[in-house]
């Protein structure tokens, strides 16, 4: 009999050595797949015990066939009543095409046409077509005016081993995942197990598993091709599973290899449990909630293989971001697993440069339409580890430059920090643009944001860049790493201005002007304190005596507290996120203000000024975003469109000898002064830049707006 057996792409080699070790014979690799000879029992066992087949096509008849007709009496040629009752069901896979048959639907209705018209002409009954469980799944393949028809012993991908019935966002296939295992060179006789720190919903531990207990892949497997065909030899298939079973009881006996799986999603653990307990696997892999940063290597494996398939970016988030996941990766792996292997799939190649390992062979590999890469790594031994980590902490020259920046920039703000009496404040702010990081103190605490790279930048040289400025940052201020929070800026959209990015709840006190604020430098995009705005904060203070303060857009409503400690009669803030404002209560609360006479309003700013009625305010602060599409206000906020509209909306509640101030952070934002020409508009944005900002002049822009005398 001769056979076609599929796989993906970068699997064929593996599985010419496999079908080889299965008894076939002149077995010869081909794209996608390995064609051979052998008997029926070949067939049965590649379908039973091939870990990287996709299908078992058994071939029928080939012959040049470029037109509908030549097809027609290829497919005839077949005697089909050998193989299928008259009453049965079939399906057509076609693939392929012919200047005469250039549409694989219509191909696949002839070749279903000529089967049932042999059929109908021999027996007066016809099959019928179904899609799910046909009695024959025919496939045929045209190619260069060359035909090759087939049956489909397989019935559903033989990937589908049956055990998993749930997977988590990103599931690898099962035959991907052995061909990572065998290409990793996973050994029971060489490594004590096998460990996965982001196993997902198990795949790579069951297969690992299913692979040292020499478990058949397709014995879970209720159902395969050729269940029905009327050639389907059931006693020679009966013996062929009882083998099977016979060598899986056996392997499972005399395992001693253990395989440990982590993750950090719960839900996708028990999809990961109930998939191991369907493979009747629970006495041998063991799954934990986990988080990597606190991966450890079992106590009981010296020489393990740690595998795993980690996000890459084109569903599960941005390179960026996981750039941070793959670092964690490399350090765990140089400071936990001395002397293993580790094997790392990814489709993003460049994330796994930043995991400072040096891969000593990778192999190009395909999940699904996704060209990926496996890279095997020796972790090093410890003295090499000391090297290496010594040489991480000598700064680059580029990286030296920033710290020599920062350290000047420290000196320069010593003396009026100190006579201010500031804790917060912007001490490196991109000075050199290579570097494009912002660099704020909060107390003893230390903030490193980076600004988003442009699309021209190299992703990963972006991202050493950062971890070089954080390393200047660490050696030049003496901060622990627990003294230092990363964060990368973006522009924001919808609700994730408002959305916590973080669980810490690490929220201290600072103080500014002799008010006491809540800060949270871990949680959110911002940490409560808009630092560009001191001066602003500082004059509204000093002016607030007695006055009715109005503040619109009021985040944490820090402008409000300074006018309420500065005298102020009443304060109005209004936002329209419950976080922030309940965390202006807070700052309010913790400086002892009653606030019967501070008012916390929660809505959309345009429409709660809209429903106002009188001029009832002495001053007005009013910073709005540069844009906002979030769902909890009616249409787009734009504040080079709308801040005419703000401003005379704003200035119907100023009293006439009141004080509007407006402020925003548009770098490229010009005031419509001809559309406000009835008011009193004086440009105030110089004054408002401390020496902090003065690198960075165009941080906002800041107006003082009153009614014409």
């Amino acid at each position: 009999m001769s056979y076609f057996v599929t796989c993906p792409k970068g699997l064929e080699a593996l599985l010419l050595d496999e079908i080889n070790a299965l008894g076939a014979i002149s077995a010869k690799q081909t794209v996608a797949g390995v064609a051979c000879e052998g008997d029926r029992a070949l067939g049965y066992r590649l379908c039973l015990e091939s870990r990287l087949a996709s299908r078992v096509l058994l071939r029928l008849a080939e012959a040049p066939a470029a037109t509908p007709d030549a097809l027609y009496d290829l497919v005839q040629s077949i005697d089909w009543l050998e193989l299928m009752r008259p009453s049965g069901t079939l399906s057509v896979d076609f693939n392929g095409r012919s200047d005469a048959i250039n549409n694989t639907h219509f191909g696949a209705l002839k070749v279903k046409d000529a089967i049932v018209d042999q059929i109908r002409g021999a027996t007066g009954q016809r099959p019928s077509v179904e899609k799910q469980q046909p009695d024959i799944r025919v496939n045929v393949h045209l190619a260069k005016g060359q035909a090759t028809v087939s049956l489909d012993m397989s019935g559903e991908s033989l990937h589908r081993r049956g055990y998993r019935q749930q997977a988590g966002e990103a599931p690898m296939k099962e035959n991907l995942a052995a061909a990572v295992l065998l290409r990793a060179g996973w050994d029971k006789d060489v490594f004590d197990g096998v460990l996965d720190p982001m196993c997902g919903s198990g795949t790579l531990l069951i297969e690992a598993a299913m692979i040292a207990a020499n478990i058949a892949p397709g014995l879970y497997r209720h159902q395969f091709g050729f269940t029905h065909w009327l050639t389907h030899d059931r006693g020679l298939w009966k013996e062929l599973c009882d083998e099977a079973h016979a060598k899986a009881e056996a392997g499972k006996a005399a395992l001693t290899a253990q395989f440990y799986g982590f993750d950090q999603d719960e839900k996708v653990l028990q999809k990961a449990k109930e998939n191991i307990r369907r493979a009747g696997l629970s006495a041998f892999i063991g799954v934990n909630l986990s988080e990597l940063s606190e991966l450890q290597r079992p106590q009981n494996m010296e020489k393990g293989l740690l595998v795993t398939n980690p996000p890459y970016g084109e569903r599960l988030g941005e390179t960026e971001n996981l750039m941070y996941l793959y670092q964690l990766l490399g350090q765990q792996l140089r400071n936990q697993f001395e002397g293993w292997r580790a094997a790392v799939f990814t489709s993003n190649p460049d994330l796994c440069k930043v995991m400072k390992l040096k891969a000593q062979r990778s192999y190009q590999l395909f999940n699904g339409a996704l060209e990926s890469r496996l890279f095997l790594y020796e972790v090093f031994a410890q003295e090499d580890r000391v090297q290496e980590e010594v040489k991480a902490l000598e700064l680059t020259e580029s990286a030296q430059m920033v710290a020599n920046r920062i350290q000047k920039n420290q000196k320069n703000l010593g003396k009026w920090v100190k006579k201010e009496g500031i804790e917060c404040y912007r001490i490196y702010d991109a000075d050199i643009p290579e570097y494009a990081v912002a660099v704020d103190c909060y107390g003893d605490e230390v903030i490193v944001q980076e600004y988003q790279a442009p699309s021209t930048i190299d992703p990963v040289k972006a991202f050493s860049r950062f971890n070089e400025a954080v390393a200047a940052v660490a050696q030049v201020m003496n901060k622990k790493p627990q003294q230092i929070v990363v964060k990368r800026r973006k522009r924001q959209q919808g609700t994730e201005q408002y959305e916590r990015h973080d669980t810490t709840d690490h929220f201290f006190v600072v103080t500014e002007l002799g008010c006491k604020l809540w800060v949270n430098l871990h949680d959110y995009l911002d940490t409560g304190l808009f630092l560009d705005h001191r001066p602003v904060r500082r004059k509204i203070q000093s002016i607030a005596q007695g006055k009715s303060v109005l503040n619109l857009f009021s985040y944490t409503a820090t402008a409000s507290l300074h006018a309420a400690v500065g005298g102020a009669s009443r304060t109005t803030s209004v936002d329209m996120s419950s976080t922030y404002l309940d965390w202006a209560r807070r700052n309010f609360a913790l400086n002892g203000l009653d606030n019967s006479n501070h008012h916390f309003v929660r809505e959309d700013c345009f429409k709660w000024l809209e429903r106002q009625s009188s001029a009832q305010y002495d001053l007005i602060f009013m910073d709005p975003p540069t844009f906002s599409n979030s769902k909890r206000m009616e249409g787009v906020l734009d504040v080079q469109r709308d801040h005419v509209k703000l401003i005379h909306l704003a200035m119907s509640l100023l009293k006439k000898d009141g004080l509007l101030i407006f402020s925003n952070n548009y770098r490229r934002f010009k005031l419509d002064n001809d559309a406000l020409h009835n008011f009193d508009v004086k440009d105030i944005t110089a004054s408002t830049i401390d020496p902090d900002f003065k690198r960075n002049a165009k941080i906002h822009c800041c107006f003082e707006i009153k009614h014409r005398v």
